[in-house]
C-alpha cells in the first residue's frame, strides 16, 4: 500500500477486496460491540444494585412499580431487605439509606456504561485497522495466482510457448484457471510448432520443383541439344509445372477450408460420394459401396474436394487387386477405408498434418505433396464434423477414415 494515493488503490481489484472484506469485518466487529453493550446495559443496573444492597441493606415501604428505565430481573436482591408493615412510613434514616443505595447504584452503572462505551469504541478503532490490514493481505493471497497468470502472459514470446504456471494451490476456481491456462499454452505451442512446420515443409516442396526446372534448363538445354532431348526436358519441364500448380491449388484449398465456412446449404452426400466414385479412376481394384441416404449441411464444393482427396488417397496407397469401401450412413458417417501396406498405428496421426507421408517423397510422377488427409481434416473441422483414422489390421493393411457430420433436424426426422 505504500506509494500510492488510497484513492489510488481503489482502481485495482485488490484495493475494491480491501474495501469489502474491511467493510465486512468492520461491520461484523461494530455489530459485535453494539450487541455486547446492549445486552450488558440491559441488567447491569440491576446486577449493581442487588451487589450494593447486599453491602448495605436498606428498609424502605415497598415500591408501587418498576422504576422508570431501569429493568429488574425476577428474584433479584433488589427488593428490600425488610419489608414494612403497611401504613408504617420508614424513618428519616431509612429515607437516607435507601437515597444514599439508589444513588450509588446509578453513579455505579454510569460509571460502567460509559467505561464500557469507551473501551469498546477503542477495541472498535483497533480492529478497524487490523481488518484493513487483514483484509489487504487476504487479498493479495486470493489475487496472487491472477497475478502469477498475468506475469506469465507478459513474460510470454512465440520463443517461449513452453514455460506452464504450475499454480501449486488447493483445488478451487483460481487452480482451474491456471491449468486451464496452461492447457491453452500447450495448445497454442503445438499450433504455433504446426504453422512452422508448415512453413518449412512447404518452402522446400515449392523449392524442389524449381531447383529441377533450373537444373533441367541449365544441364540438359546446354549446348546445342537435339529435337529429341529437347522434347524430353519440355516433357519434363512441363510435369515439374503440374506438379507445381498442384500443390499451389492444394495450399490454397488447405488455407481456404481453415477459414470456415461463408455459406452453407443441404448436401446429399450419398450421391456426391457416386459422383466423385465415377469419376475417380479405379484400375484392378475392387470398390465396395454401401451409400445410405445422407444429408449434412455444407458447402457443396469443399466436400467434393474431401470426398476427393479420401478416394484418391485410398487408390493411390491400395495395392494390386486391392479393395476399397465407401459407405454413408443415415446417422451421419461417412467411411473410406482401403487396402494396402500395413501402417503403424502410432503414424496415423502424423498422416493427418501437412508434408507427412508414410514413407520418404521420392519425387516421381504421381506420387502427390502430402496434402490430402490434412485437406480432408481442415475441410471436416470447417464443417464440425468428428474426423477418425485407424490402421488396418493386417494382413489388409491400409487405413480407414471415418467422419461424422453434425446432422439437422430435418435430417434426423427423414
Amino acid at each position: 500500500m505504500r506509494g500510492r494515493p488510497p484513492w489510488r488503490l481503489l482502481r485495482t481489484e485488490r484495493g475494491r477486496l480491501t474495501a469489502l472484506y474491511g467493510s465486512l469485518l468492520l461491520l461484523a466487529g461494530g455489530g459485535l460491540v453494539a450487541l455486547v453493550y446492549v445486552l450488558v446495559g440491559q441488567g447491569l443496573y440491576a446486577s449493581v444494585s442487588g451487589a450494593v444492597r447486599t453491602v448495605s441493606p436498606a428498609y424502605v415501604a415497598q415500591s408501587p412499580g418498576p422504576v422508570p428505565g431501569r429493568t429488574l430481573a425476577p428474584g433479584c436482591p433488589c427488593e428490600p431487605a425488610k419489608a414494612l408493615p403497611p401504613g408504617q412510613a420508614p424513618s428519616a434514616e431509612q429515607l437516607r439509606s435507601y437515597a444514599y443505595t439508589q444513588n450509588l447504584s446509578d453513579a455505579v452503572t454510569d460509571a460502567t456504561r460509559h467505561r464500557l462505551l469507551v473501551y469498546s469504541l477503542l477495541a472498535l478503532a483497533v480492529f478497524a485497522v487490523l481488518s484493513i490490514w487483514l483484509a489487504w493481505w487476504m487479498a493479495g493471497r486470493v489475487l496472487r495466482p491472477v497475478g502469477v497468470i498475468t506475469e506469465t502472459a507478459r513474460r510470454l514470446s512465440g520463443e517461449n510457448l513452453d514455460e506452464r504456471i504450475s499454480l501449486d494451490a488447493p483445488p478451487g476456481e483460481l487452480k482451474q484457471l491456471a491449468d486451464t491456462f496452461d492447457a491453452m499454452l500447450g495448445r497454442m505451442e503445438q499450433l504455433v510448432s504446426a504453422q512452422r512446420r508448415f512453413a518449412a515443409n512447404a518452402a522446400h516442396e515449392l523449392r524442389t520443383p524449381l531447383a529441377v526446372q533450373r537444373a533441367a534448363a541449365e544441364i540438359g538445354l546446354a549446348g546445342d541439344p537435339s529435337p529429341e532431348k529437347v522434347a524430353r526436358i519440355r516433357a519434363k519441364l512441363i510435369g515439374v509445372a503440374d506438379s507445381s500448380e498442384h500443390l499451389i491449388e492444394s495450399l490454397l484449398l488447405l488455407a481456404v477450408s481453415e477459414q470456415g465456412l461463408e455459406s452453407t446449404g443441404p448436401v446429399d452426400l450419398a450421391a456426391l460420394a457416386a459422383a466423385e466414385l465415377a469419376a475417380c479412376p479405379q484400375e484392378g481394384l475392387t470398390v465396395v459401396r454401401t451409400l445410405a441416404p445422407l444429408t449434412v449441411p455444407g458447402d457443396r464444393t469443399l466436400l467434393g474436394h474431401l470426398l476427393r482427396n479420401l478416394l484418391i488417397n485410398a487408390v493411390r496407397h491400395n495395392r494390386a487387386d486391392g479393395r476399397i469401401s465407401v459407405s454413408t450412413s443415415a446417422e451421419g458417417e461417412l467411411t473410406v477405408s482401403n487396402t494396402g501396406p500395413v501402417i503403424d498405428p502410432a503414424d496415423v496421426p502424423g498422416l493427418l498434418e501437412p508434408f507427412r507421408r508414410r514413407a520418404e517423397r521420392l519425387h516421381t510422377a504421381g506420387e502427390g505433396a502430402g496434402l490430402g488427409l490434412s485437406i480432408v481434416a481442415s475441410i471436416a473441422r470447417a464443417h464440425g464434423a468428428e474426423l477418425a483414422a485407424r490402421a488396418n489390421p493386417a494382413p489388409e493393411g491400409g487405413l480407414t477414415v471415418r467422419v461424422r457430420f453434425p446432422l439437422t433436424d430435418e435430417a434426423r426426422t427423414s
